[in-house]
């Protein structure tokens, strides 16, 4: 295993725009195949990229709860757009997947798994903080626990990393509060942080690995000068002041599991439309349904792993009925899942501050907001 344990590098370096181009187009060089945010059906979807031209460039986002809008920028920034409603969830988690097939012989069966042999190699430009901490949750629980997933493991095993700090955060974000961002700390190749100083547009980079520091090499990255540096740590700390939103975690486990009967969750339910789209808008939801299927000679039965939901009333269906029917059970068991016994599972949140659940949920239900409402007598 390679050791990058004098990773990240304290000394920064510095790309322009036409480098950072390159650097994409090297990574297509190199065989990866590149995702990238994309503007597409006016809104921000991750997809395969050749170059810096496809990304949002001269964009901005208007987010709130149950409102999301692309809007023009004045400035050519390339990442002034932040998450959208896919995260980088269905590329290594993908919605639909077949588990194996079962194929009748003359006195048997035969199974087969799809084999992780050509699985692509792939490069992510543009994750962000909040999202590198979701994928490094993910890891912990579908690489390193009792259930082992081959094909994850190996896409993650292959992946390179490029993340972006964020300098303007979203009208839903709340990264600072859960200790997630705005700037990556750790799970990357290389960071990105886009600024604009002295009339100059460019890109302090942060080398995670050693893979990065080869990379920024073959684009001829150059040494950070102290105002770039300067630039680009005041950008990091008006982002951290500027969340749209905050959520106060102290104590918050024991708060909540002290408002387990109250009142106002028949309030949240009154309005929820248990839809499930938090849950798959959230980067860290892993929740699947599986499902068996035979063709119609009854000699191949598939197996599928489905994106499944605890909005839904059969996901907690056990003999006699389901054990949450009502929207007041579902939708406390998702936010004291993310917010409480999550910790008890793997030992830290469940949410990562990324505000999609407020920006698409269809009646604007805040999580920060229910929250502090159910907490405020603690």
């Amino acid at each position: 295993m390679t050791d990058n344990s004098k990773y990240p590098l304290t000394e920064k370096m510095v790309i322009t725009p036409d480098q950072l181009d390159k650097l994409i187009r090297e990574l297509g060089d190199q065989k990866y195949t590149v995702y990238g945010p994309t503007v597409c059906d006016h809104a921000v979807i991750y997809n395969p990229i050749t170059s810096a031209e496809q990304l949002p460039k001269g964009w901005s986002d208007e987010q709130d709860g149950g409102r999301y809008r692309l809007v023009k920028s004045d400035r050519l920034a390339y990442f002034d757009c932040v998450v959208g409603q896919h995260s980088w969830k269905r590329v290594f988690y993908p919605a639909l997947r077949t588990l194996f097939t079962a194929k009748k012989t003359e006195r048997s069966f035969e199974l087969a798994a799809p084999s992780t042999n050509g699985v692509p190699k792939l490069a992510l430009v543009g994750v962000r903080a909040c999202e590198l901490k979701a994928l490094a949750i993910h890891d912990q629980i579908l690489t390193k626990g009792e259930y082992d997933d081959p094909y994850y493991r190996k896409l993650r095993e292959d992946t390179l990393i490029v993340a972006v700090n964020c300098v303007r955060p979203g009208g839903t974000c709340f990264c600072t509060s859960v200790g997630t961002g705005p700037k990556a700390a750790e799970g990357f190749d290389l960071a990105l942080t886009e600024v604009f100083a002295d009339g100059n547009h460019c890109f302090v980079v942060e080398i995670g690995s050693r893979r990065g520091e080869k990379l920024a090499g073959l684009v001829s990255a150059k040494t950070a000068t102290v105002n770039d540096l300067a630039a680009a740590e005041q950008a990091l700390q008006q982002s951290a002041m500027s969340m749209g939103r905050r959520l106060n975690t102290e104590l918050l486990k024991e708060k909540l599991l002290a408002a387990f009967d109250d009142p106002h969750w028949n309030e949240i339910a009154e309005r929820c439309l248990t839809c499930g789209n938090c849950t798959m808008v959230c980067p860290t939801c892993f929740c699947v349904n599986f499902e068996d299927a035979t063709d119609l000679t009854g000699s191949t039965a598939t197996r599928e792993r489905r994106w499944d939901s605890c909005f839904t009333v059969n996901f907690a269906y056990i003999h006699g009925g389901s054990i949450r029917p009502s929207a007041y059970a579902r939708y406390r068991q998702w936010l004291m899942h993310k917010l409480v016994h999550w910790q008890d599972q793997f030992g830290v949140l469940g949410c990562v501050g990324c505000g999609r659940c407020i920006t698409w949920c269809p009646v604007g239900i805040d999580i920060t907001e229910e929250a502090q409402k159910l907490t405020a007598d603690s």
